[in-house]
């Protein structure tokens, strides 16, 4: 199954919604971070249900953006979301964005960076996007040390990137963005029970739910195109 297969079954069953629940838990933090100015030009990488766009045209005022998701499905489901003028989706290849160089001031991505074929090659399309100045800022929950979101791997038919921290950094200034923040930001919404109601149907233990929210939650990495 390719990769626009899977969450096109994805959108069709609802799950974009529940996608955008449990990212918002980190996400917002994230979000909140961005050097957003009003009428800035965004651009969410792997839109799904286009919340965090509806979010920053809340909050900060934001210009004309675009939401692009290799699924149609996901396409059609957040047009569907919101009827405001200034936010607009596509679908499209990370690796070949159908937009102008240096015409997008910050770039948002939630859980879709690892789904590339060549990394790089997007970090590459990403820098020839942004305006000098422009910030990437590159959320994700599936990483190296992180060990208990490994199994993920096992549950989708689609091959998923699993770099470590240092691979992040590396890949963004092979790209040419300066690396200007890398931080972990714990998801301190999921409840965890006691440690004498383990193990659940989900979890062998409470130390294994603690490091996945608690300890390493979701991996932010900023680059900045100079």
């Amino acid at each position: 199954m390719s990769v626009q297969e899977e969450f096109d079954s994805w959108a069709e069953s609802g799950k974009d919604r529940g996608m955008e629940q449990r990212h918002w838990h980190t996400a917002k933090h994230a979000l909140a971070r961005m050097p957003v100015e009003p009428g800035d030009r965004i651009l969410d990488l792997g839109t799904g249900s286009g919340y965090a766009l509806r979010a920053l045209r809340e909050t900060h005022d934001t210009g004309l953006s675009i939401g692009l998701d290799g699924s149609p499905e996901m396409v059609h489901n957040a047009r569907a979301y919101t009827d405001d003028p200034l936010i607009g989706f596509l679908q499209g290849d990370f690796h070949h964005l159908p937009i102008a160089s240096n015409s997008i001031d910050h770039v948002w991505s939630m859980e879709a960076f690892y789904y590339a074929q060549e990394p790089i090659a997007v970090l590459e399309e990403l820098r020839r996007v942004l305006r000098s100045g422009g910030t990437f800022y590159c959320a994700v929950n599936y990483f190296e040390e992180s060990t208990q979101t490994h199994e993920w791997q096992d549950r989708i038919s689609i091959e998923m990137l699993r770099w470590d921290r240092s691979q992040y950094r590396e890949a963004f200034e092979d790209a040419g963005l300066i690396v200007a923040e890398q931080d972990t930001i714990p998801d301190e919404e999921v409840d965890i029970p006691p440690a004498e109601e383990f193990p659940t149907e989900e979890w062998d233990s409470r130390e294994a739910m603690v490091d996945r929210y608690r300890r390493w939650g979701t991996l932010l990495t900023v680059g900045v195109a100079p």
